[in-house]
């Protein structure tokens, strides 16, 4: 039972790696701490990388079948009510881009990857094992578990989340960035959505120290709300049910069209926001980290789940070719994906300041900058992001590596 790759985790980063590396003829075991695998959240969104991910891991059709695809990605003062700029997400975006953008329901996306895990004759689900740390020889890796028992493979992926115990042992960098944004999450049926905004689009409301996000769902069944605001909050939180009033607080500078959203969501739930700086190290030996655990992001750019997803695309693509010198595949992994990372989790930060909670002469020129720009323009500057497969720098990583 050697032979095994160990991944400790199992959202949907952790069964992304899973069947990516399965379908490369590679034995897999997942080892999570729940006594049951499920994500929980709300909606989320995936850019055109999230679909090929998709594609290159074998779920491209599963994936498609449950996603909402929408028309446009819209900007929208808050203030004013006004629209700012649209990103078209039609023909043209998806000619340029190579796939569609489209929301889900976490839970479903999360579903597409453990359906195609347990279906799969090289992976095996093992719950209730929450991974401690690890231990390692030349030859071998061994996960330790909570529980005290050890679990013996050729390699180990932390892909155990914001607080990944694998990073602890690795980097010991401490408790994750608390960024002070507070999001609260909720999610209604349609018909409960005001009329003139049930919109085909993922739709950004964008205040000073405040923004709000809508989108339909599930077969436009339901619709998720997201509202942040930057209150300063200390501590992280995390799934913490919450008042309507205490959600509205942060809310009663914004125009009427906007704060309307708001009150028509229930059930509300609430989350600190938490990130990390990136850093050029994932590695120990025959152990690397994958996803939140490698770099944490904000949610502003809406590429956590698919930063993960294209982490997975990339450990398969490298450990499929060969597993001679896992040590050798595992940094060549790292430095495949480091740098682009770092990007994102950077320019998550940027866009939080500077377009979803400026105000005053900063909105100004957000609005002014903003809607001048063409959707050609927008094409241009998001190409970078949507356009990658996750295996870009893969020849240089590899030759340096060999």
């Amino acid at each position: 039972m050697n032979d095994r790759i160990l991944i400790a985790g199992g959202g949907i980063g952790g069964l992304a790696a899973a069947i990516g590396l399965a379908q490369k003829g590679l034995k897999v075991l997942v080892l999570d701490k729940a006594a049951q695998l499920g994500e929980i959240g709300a909606g989320i969104q995936l850019g055109p990388n999230a679909f090929h991910a998709f594609d290159y891991l074998g779920v491209g059709e599963t994936a498609r079948n449950m996603a909402v695809y929408i028309d446009n990605l819209r900007l929208m003062d808050a203030l004013s009510g006004e629209e700012i700029t649209r990103i078209p997400l039609g023909d043209a975006f998806r000619a340029r881009m190579g796939n569609p953008y489209a929301v889900v329901h976490r839970g479903d996306l999360h579903g597409v990857f453990l359906k195609a895990c347990t279906a799969h004759p090289n992976v095996e689900l093992r719950t209730s094992s929450g991974v401690a740390g690890y231990d390692q020889d030349g030859d071998s890796v061994i996960a330790l578990l909570t529980d005290g028992s050890r679990i013996t493979g050729r390699a180990l992926i932390g892909a155990d989340g914001l607080w990944s115990n694998i990073r602890k042992q690795m980097l010991n960098d401490g408790a994750p960035r608390v960024s002070g944004h507070t999001t609260y999450r909720s999610v209604i049926p349609t018909e409960d959505m005001p009329e003139d905004l049930r919109w085909n689009a993922a739709t950004l409301w964008a205040g000073p120290k405040c923004h709000i996000v809508h989108y339909p769902l599930q077969g436009w069944k339901t619709f998720n709300l997201v509202v942040t605001y930057h209150n300063d909050a200390p501590e992280p939180v995390a799934g913490k049910p919450v008042s309507h009033d205490e959600v509205r607080r942060g809310f009663e500078h914004v125009a009427p069209v906007a704060k309307q959203i708001i009150d028509k969501g229930t059930d509300w739930k609430l989350w600190v926001l938490c990130d990390r700086d990136p850093v050029m190290n994932w590695t120990d030996g025959r152990v690397a980290l994958l996803g939140d655990a490698a770099h944490p992001m904000l949610q502003y750019f809406a590429q956590g789940a698919c930063m993960a997803m294209e982490d997975a695309v990339a450990l398969s693509h490298l450990l499929g070719e060969s597993t001679d010198d896992l040590p050798a595949r595992l940094t060549a992994y790292q430095d495949m994906r480091h740098l682009r990372t770092a990007r994102v989790q950077l320019q998550s930060r940027e866009i939080g300041q500077h377009v979803y909670h400026p105000a005053g002469a900063h909105a100004a020129l957000r609005n002014a900058v903003m809607s001048s720009r063409s959707p050609d323009q927008w094409y241009d500057q998001i190409d970078w992001l949507y356009g990658s497969t996750g295996l870009q720098g893969a020849v240089s990583a590899e030759t340096r590596h060999n």
